[in-house]
């Protein structure tokens, strides 16, 4: 394993011959968050060689910043940072044909073929051994914790369904989370399951190892290392398969309240709480209505709801002058049925604790009400009874109602007996989906509208 750096004339020349493949490729990549604007440049952060590519098979580590033509009104942007692995090889065989990145045509890799490495056993095997040596490679900083054991030689396989990011399991006992778009500071993904497994939490998998690279004055958390939970059944496609069946969820979406209320009650152990008074609930229903008023102008089929939506926000500002307050702790921050595992015991475990990657670092670390993550999750049951045929919506309300009794009875208390908050979180959200679903997916539009005109009664409160 090549332990340098590249020097800049060489990473300038890489990089320069890589620019018209990267342009090309990247906006193809489910993970690529810039869909929609051309790729104009990339600028290197960093780029780093994992394996020399004067053998049979070479492997860089790039952090790029990539470059697109800012939307019209929005502040400069001085581009997303994302982490690539780039696999050099003579020529790809068959089983990697699906990871072509392009034939370089000049610079030092003239005459060679790049390509996603995660697809290929060996980058991804020089990934577990640099964790389990805890490698220093350049500025990668390879760490884990001494007190889970790493075994060497476990089979690697990539992922497919990942989204934002890229998964790779080692032999059904590992899994490598590994970030795409990446920002310097801490990183909730490895903040929260690190104090979650102080606190002994075993509703979240304890991180076995990480990566991260120090890159000038800034640290980037790059990936981690968890155990993997072989068998376990994704929250949302158990959701679909019990639908489809005819099956009631009830028992499972009430355990799934209890994890919920478990987490949150490790984090406000683990981490600070703040009390929100009158002050930051101001600013919090500003950034409310500020997000409604521009999610109206960008959907028209929002605007006929967006006064009896914005009632949502003026209510819990009309409880916070009056004098009321909430407690705030760090939450998980993206929670639904998919951020959930059941494991073959019937165990549930969340995952997953990035946040909305959209919003800004120092956003999703703010301590939140525990409400927000509630809210999310009562929007992924109504989601997921909107996707059988026909909807059920009776099945998403006895779920919702489930969810919150779970909730009660570990934390203590029910999020139906704040309906104003629960309302003002879940209606915040219906308006993200609604901006998201008209971009991306436009026949799901119908889904958070359904949402959106219960939210929007005047009387609403917020009914599980």
């Amino acid at each position: 394993m090549a332990e340098t750096v590249t020097s800049s004339g060489t990473t300038g020349s890489l990089l320069a011959s890589l620019d018209p493949l990267l342009r090309a490729w990247l906006p193809r990549q489910r993970w690529f968050a810039g869909k929609g604007r051309p790729v104009t440049g990339f600028t290197p952060v960093s780029v780093t060689e994992l394996l020399p590519p004067d053998g049979r098979l070479g492997l860089y580590h790039l952090l790029v910043r990539v470059h697109q033509p800012t939307v019209p009104g929005a502040p400069p942007h001085p581009g997303d940072c994302y982490q690539l692995l780039i696999g050099v090889r003579e020529a790809l065989p068959p089983r990697l044909a699906p990871a072509l990145i392009g034939h370089v045509t000049e610079g030092p890799l003239a005459g060679r073929t790049v390509y996603e490495a995660l697809y290929d056993t060996r980058p991804a095997d020089v990934l577990l051994e640099a964790l389990r040596t805890q490698a220093r490679i350049g500025g990668l900083r390879f760490e884990r914790d001494p007190a889970q054991e790493i075994r060497a030689g476990l089979v690697p396989r990539l992922m497919t369904a990942e989204q934002s990011n890229s998964s790779v399991v080692y032999g059904d006992t590992f899994i490598l989370k590994l970030l795409r778009r990446v920002v310097p500071g801490v990183n909730p993904d490895l903040e929260l399951p690190l104090a979650l497994a102080r606190e002994g939490c075993p509703r979240v998998p304890a991180p076995t190892a990480w990566l991260h690279a120090e890159v000038a004055a800034d640290a980037y958390v790059l990936a981690v290392l968890q155990p993997y939970v072989s068998g376990a059944a994704d929250g949302w496609e158990l959701a679909l398969r019990e639908l489809a069946k005819g099956e009631d969820f009830a028992a499972e979406a009430r355990a799934l309240g209890r994890a919920t209320a478990e987490v949150h009650t490790a984090l406000a152990r683990a981490l600070p709480t703040v009390t929100l008074g009158h002050a930051q609930l101001e600013l919090l229903v500003d950034g409310m209505t500020e997000r409604l008023a521009a999610a109206a102008q960008a959907v028209p089929a929002l605007r006929p709801y967006e006064r009896g939506l914005r009632s949502a926000y003026e209510a819990l500002g009309t409880l916070a002058a009056e004098g009321r307050t909430w407690t705030a702790q760090r939450v998980h921050g993206d929670l639904h049925l998919g951020q959930c595992l059941r494991s073959p015991s019937g165990a549930w475990s969340l995952i997953d604790f990035e946040g909305e990657p959209a919003r800004p670092l120092a956003e999703r670390r703010m301590p939140q009400p525990p409400v927000r993550d509630i809210a999310g999750m009562l929007r992924s049951f109504d989601y997921a009874a909107h996707s059988a045929t026909p909807p059920a919506p009776d099945w998403a309300h006895t779920c919702r109602a489930a969810y919150c009794s779970g909730y009660a009875e570990v934390a203590g208390r029910d999020p139906r007996t704040d309906p104003v908050l629960l309302r003002a979180y879940e209606t915040d959200k219906a308006v993200y989906e609604v901006v998201y679903e008209a971009r991306h997916r436009p026949d799901w539009l119908p889904v958070p509208l359904n949402a959106v005109r219960r939210l929007a009664l005047p009387d609403q409160e917020a009914r599980p």
